[in-house]
């Protein structure tokens, strides 16, 4: 019985090592650019609400028109959900939508006031209680560490370029 278990474990282990570089990436981009394009389309529809928190930004966006913060977070949610989804320049998308989900905790999420880390950790949740709201950016920026180092892997237009240049 062991060594049937224990076979059973390693045939599913090798599985799963072979479909790693296709499927592992994928879920984190197909989940990102979701998340990413409704936020962008969101701004895309909405007011712009981004000068009411305007001194809250992190530099240089502190020092930018409120109006252009606007269009750059919009397009860089748009543009790098899409290039998330195709697996195209993804490195570059999962870098810019960092910046953007780091702008946004610093703005938006990040706890205004804690003397504690005990206070800072109630920031810790999805909720509109107070305490900061910052659960969910750490989420994001924990999905697409994955994509900034390793890429899109193997079900990508990143990784059929680099195919195609192989051959050349």
């Amino acid at each position: 019985m062991t060594l049937t278990l224990s076979s059973a474990f390693g045939g599913l282990q090798r599985q799963l090592e072979r479909s790693a570089p296709w499927v592992a990436s994928l879920s984190l981009r197909v989940l990102l650019a979701w998340e990413f394009f409704e936020a962008g389309l969101e701004k895309w529809h909405g007011e712009n609400w981004f000068q009411d928190i305007q001194a809250a930004f992190p530099f240089p966006f502190d020092h930018l028109p409120a109006s252009l913060n606007w269009q750059l977070s919009m397009w860089a949610e748009l543009l790098c959900a899409l290039a998330l989804l195709l697996g195209l320049g993804t490195r570059f998308a999962a870098l810019v939508l960092i910046v953007v989900t780091v702008v946004a905790t610093a703005a938006v999420h990040w706890p205004a006031d804690w003397s504690s880390l005990g206070e800072l950790a109630q920031g810790y949740t999805i909720s509109n209680k107070g305490h900061g709201n910052f659960k969910l950016p750490a989420i994001y920026l924990a999905a697409l560490l994955p994509l900034l180092f390793q890429g899109a892997g193997k079900l990508s237009l990143d990784a059929l370029i680099e195919r195609l240049r192989q051959r050349r």
